[in-house]
């Protein structure tokens, strides 16, 4: 019977999430695709900033990890190419490799762990100067921080 009622709260607590998740994703959608039309304003020059802070500013990281792990690769094929001869391959198969496997893989991960962690520290931060004590700005903080 434990299981049961354990199993049972599980399942709650998963659509409870999904329930939220849903909800934030509608509030989103409202304040991106139908709010500006109503008078509210789209805060352009918010998600500019925010992609800025996302994107280009993860450039110089990027590279540097990318730079590092192309290298590697490129010592690893070359001691497995020598052995057939196929020495003048390293290069190609290198760029190949990066170009259309790794990159956009590593691009994710950088950009996913470095403006994670930025936004958490965000909202840590007004958590910690009582920035967000009022039900109000929960109410409005998909307008400032989710839809930029």
């Amino acid at each position: 019977m434990e299981f049961v009622s354990q199993l049972g709260s599980s399942t709650l607590d998963a659509l409870s999430y999904l329930g939220s998740l849903a909800s934030l994703g509608a509030r989103a959608a409202y304040y991106t695709l139908v709010a500006p039309f109503q008078g509210k304003p789209l805060r352009l020059q918010r998600a500019v900033s925010q992609a800025m802070d996302t994107g280009v500013r993860a450039l110089p990281i990027l590279s540097l990890i990318t730079f590092f792990i192309g290298l590697i690769l490129a010592l690893q094929a070359a001691y497995e190419l020598r052995r057939f001869g196929a020495i003048s391959a390293v290069a190609t198969a290198v760029a190949v490799s990066m170009s259309r496997e790794l990159g956009p893989l590593i691009t994710a991960i950088v950009v996913i762990g470095r403006s994670g962690s930025a936004f958490a520290a965000e909202i840590g931060t007004m958590k910690v100067s009582e920035e967000m004590l009022s039900t109000d700005f929960w109410i409005l903080i998909d307008a400032f921080d989710v839809i930029p």
